[in-house]
């Protein structure tokens, strides 16, 4: 009988090594998978390590400034895996990217100060929706369920994947009278969304009285159709995407409307009414200040001056 040669799976570089090992520190500090995967993964895996490869460098000593120039360099110019990128694909990127060396860092596995360079950004202006527009899109709808949902992306600023896992239980009640949302973040964070008395009791009369009865999910949010097997299933991210983009054009809005738009909206609102920008970033679910900054940067100098208002005023 011949003797047949095992041929054994090809030997990772230590660079690799690296990547996974900081791959498996993001899920350690709690990152949620997606994030991991679809985030660090794709932009380290699939666009980083295979540059290096090209590049010869497979140790960490080897990533060093003048070859992040030209994974920088290559990205702007020839993009990535798919073709051309955008610039704000390329910051992304690189951003990703900076993240991972700026952890290689503290384990002391690249040189003090290895970083790429973020490519300069124009300043891009924020569509955002008033209020006028949301209540037309609430008007149009034809469901409770659709017209709570706009309703709650509105005045929540919630995020959708944490809009279709919300729960009947998480309708919650602090002190007899202040309303809250018990919302479920990234890295299954959950912090309480304030909410209007008149909201949570509409969500309340939903949740009671609105779904339907042979529902076996506890979800709040529910698919008008069926499945294949006859049951009534949680609503979807992209099913609610689907429906707020319909029920913008059918309300007339002439500005592509899509879930996330609520939610720049909602942030854009409450610093114009004066709100604590560290407070709406707890609200949203954000860490730093990082994206109300950007909110902030597409505000007019009359809302500065309205807001100063307010404060000069409330001292006379």
């Amino acid at each position: 009988m011949p003797n047949l040669k095992v041929l054994e799976p090809p030997r990772s570089t230590a660079l690799e090594r690296l990547v996974d090992d900081y791959l498996v520190a993001c899920r350690a500090r709690g990152l949620s998978s997606k994030t991991v995967k679809f985030v660090y993964a794709y932009v380290l895996k699939q666009v980083f390590l295979p540059f290096c490869k090209r590049e010869g460098a497979e140790a960490p000593a080897q990533v060093d400034r003048r070859l992040l120039d030209r994974f920088s360099t290559e990205l702007l110019e020839t993009g990535g895996r798919r073709g051309k990128l955008s610039k704000h694909s390329v910051h992304s990127y690189v951003r990703c990217t900076n993240s991972f060396l700026a952890w290689a860092r503290q384990e002391g596995e690249v040189a003090p100060g290895t970083r790429a360079q973020l490519p300069k950004l124009g300043r891009r202006l924020l569509e955002v929706l008033t209020r006028d527009e949301v209540r037309a899109m609430e008007d149009v709808a034809k469901t409770e369920r659709d017209k709570l949902i706009v309703r709650v992306l509105a005045d929540s600023g919630i995020r959708v994947g944490e809009l279709v896992g919300l729960r009947t239980t998480d309708l919650v009640v602090q002190g007899g009278r202040r309303q809250f949302l018990r919302v479920r973040g990234k890295g299954d964070l959950e912090r309480l969304v304030p909410i209007s008395p008149r909201l949570h009791a509409r969500l309340r009369r939903y949740a009671d009285r609105g779904r339907p009865k042979d529902v076996a999910t506890d979800r709040l949010f529910i698919a008008l159709r069926r499945s294949s097997g006859g049951e009534l299933e949680p609503l979807t991210t992209s099913g609610v995407q689907q429906m707020i983009k319909i029920l913008g054009q059918e309300a007339g809005v002439q500005k592509r409307v899509y879930p996330h738009l609520l939610r720049h909206s909602f942030v854009t609102w409450s610093l114009t009414k004066g709100m604590n920008p560290v407070q709406l970033a707890q609200i949203v679910g954000h860490s730093s200040l990082s994206m109300i900054q950007q909110v902030y940067s597409h505000l007019t100098p009359s809302d500065a001056y309205d807001a100063m208002l307010k404060v000069l005023t409330a001292e006379d």
